[in-house]
């Protein structure tokens, strides 16, 4: 009997924008098809958060948009648009 699993995709964006450049990702899968570890991969699996919901990925969380302080615009810290996503596939159970 066929079973579902779950994959997540973990997309960095360079702005809060579903359509703008991915600049980091993670994968991670329940299925068991696949093993990926960090910086296993030259290039992003999609383009964008867009190009990953048309190949069938849900958006599961979006970035907490927050404002910087007043003189802290130009600092930097952690990647801060990271949207996460996921897809639901058939194993064999």
């Amino acid at each position: 009997m066929a079973e579902l699993r779950q994959k997540l995709l973990v997309l960095y964006l360079s702005n809060s924008d579903l359509g703008s450049s991915v600049c980091g990702w993670a994968v991670f899968d329940g299925t068991g098809k696949e093993t990926h570890s960090s910086g296993d991969a030259d290039e992003s699996p999609y383009q964008s958060v867009l190009a990953a919901m048309r190949d069938g990925w849900r958006v599961i969380q979006f970035p907490q948009l927050l404002p910087q302080p007043t003189g802290q615009e130009y600092s930097t810290s952690f990647m801060r648009y990271e949207y996460i996503l996921e897809k639901l596939e058939t194993i064999d159970g």
